[in-house]
């Protein structure tokens, strides 16, 4: 089927996605340099951060709740007004204490405007057509995130204008939702994987999953406030976070179908340590153009790092507990998500901003080793058919079940 009859029924969802994501990018980027020029310290600033990552994880258990009493269009409205005055109010109470709040409110309303997002794409798409809508939804994903960092241009960071564009975005991403005719898709039950007997099963693609939450979290929270640090100005930091995200798009598909017919775990063992090597080389990379391109480069690596633990995950189940596995790794990266910022923030406050790189080549160090034993030491057992890699960023678990429900059974 053509490209164009696949994005038919599913347009008016990817605008208001697009207008979404295009919101939640500048204001995770944009707080991190208010704040910085607020005067709060890493440390807190890592706190603040962290508590949208605990929404987020805590919004993955209310948000099918929420929709299943009120319905996708009226939650989403309800979450978009709490998104859009959570962005505003950040101006109105310059205070670490009341952010944090916000940020926890904001994560919480925004994985469920997601939630409602994908539910009504993954409703739309049948069948063979179920790849292509999950690959058009992430380069959406990835392409809104990257555009976003360029609209700090626009605006000073210490003023109120890029705050009120973030509100805009998030009240304009209602219109599509709220004009559709398309019925309304129902919410239904998710099997719950056992993390304890996963982690025991599978350990790798567990460790996998939560050290590059680890990792990555620290990336989203903490690196403008490391590129502001160095001297560089916002465009600077547009410039990294963007080139970050779109080397990130870049390299996962040429990875992935590599992985796909090649020992998965030395795939990743690879790209872990290179990513650790890229990470550790930053503070050495003084000039412009040679830290852009280390985050450039670190961002192709280390953007893989979960799609691969999720491949790897995959290989070693069953189709029938895809959607539950997958669910939980979403929730482990979330984690490492939520638990990174605190992390990296204060050892940031303690060391200064380097601390943020050599931290995050520590973690990905730490995994490689641990991939490292598990290759020679333990023969991981692949119980159904071998998983194709899905080009992915952390997004809600209906994506991931849009990717992998559809997965054959085993002959």
């Amino acid at each position: 089927m053509p490209t164009f009859s696949v994005l038919k029924p599913i347009r008016s969802i990817l605008v208001s996605v697009a207008l979404l994501l295009l919101g939640n990018g500048l204001i995770n980027t944009l707080l991190a340099l208010r704040g910085t020029a607020e005067g709060f310290s890493s440390a807190f600033l890592g706190v603040i951060m962290s508590g949208y990552f605990v929404g987020f994880i805590c919004g993955t258990w209310a948000s099918r709740r929420l929709i299943r009493r009120m319905r996708h269009i009226r939650t989403f409205a309800f979450c978009a007004a709490l998104c859009a005055s959570a962005a505003l109010l950040h101006l109105v109470f310059i205070d670490p204490w009341v952010w944090l709040v916000l940020r926890f409110v904001y994560g919480l309303s925004y994985i469920t405007l997601i939630t409602v997002i994908e539910s009504w794409l993954n409703s739309q798409a049948r069948g063979p057509e179920r790849g292509r809508v999950f690959a058009i939804y992430m380069v959406v994903n990835l392409g809104a995130l990257a555009f976003a960092q360029q609209i700090l241009r626009f605006g000073s960071t210490e003023g109120f204008l890029l705050f009120v564009v973030v509100s805009i975005l998030i009240c304009w991403a209602l219109l599509p939702i709220t004009l559709t005719s398309k019925p309304q898709p129902e919410i239904s039950e998710r099997p719950q994987a056992n993390l304890l007997e996963l982690a025991r099963f599978a350990p790798l693609p567990v460790a996998s999953a939560f050290l590059s939450g680890l990792a990555m979290g620290a990336f989203w929270a903490m690196t403008p406030i490391y590129i502001i640090g160095l001297g560089f100005d916002i465009g600077a930091v547009a410039t990294v976070m963007s080139l970050t995200i779109l080397g990130g798009a870049l390299f996962q598909l040429p990875v992935g179908r590599y992985s796909d017919r090649h020992d998965r775990a030395r795939v990743m063992n690879v790209i872990t340590f290179a990513a650790a090597a890229m990470a550790l080389a930053m503070p050495l990379g003084t000039q412009p153009f040679v830290l852009m391109g280390l985050f450039f480069v670190w961002g192709g690596l280390a953007f893989c790092l979960y799609p691969l633990s999720v491949a790897q995950l995959i290989d070693q189940l069953q189709p029938d507990e895809v959607v539950g596995g997958s669910s939980a790794m979403l929730m482990l990266h979330g984690a490492g998500c939520a638990i990174a910022p605190i992390l990296a923030g204060t050892l940031m406050n303690m060391a200064g901003g380097h601390a943020l790189p050599l931290y995050i080549a520590v973690v990905l160090a730490g995994l490689g080793t641990f991939t490292f034993y598990r290759r020679r030491r333990v023969t991981d057992l692949t119980r159904g058919e071998p998983a194709h890699f899905e080009p992915m960023v952390q997004s809600g678990a209906e994506a991931l079940d849009m990717a992998f429900r559809d997965r054959p059974s085993d002959p």
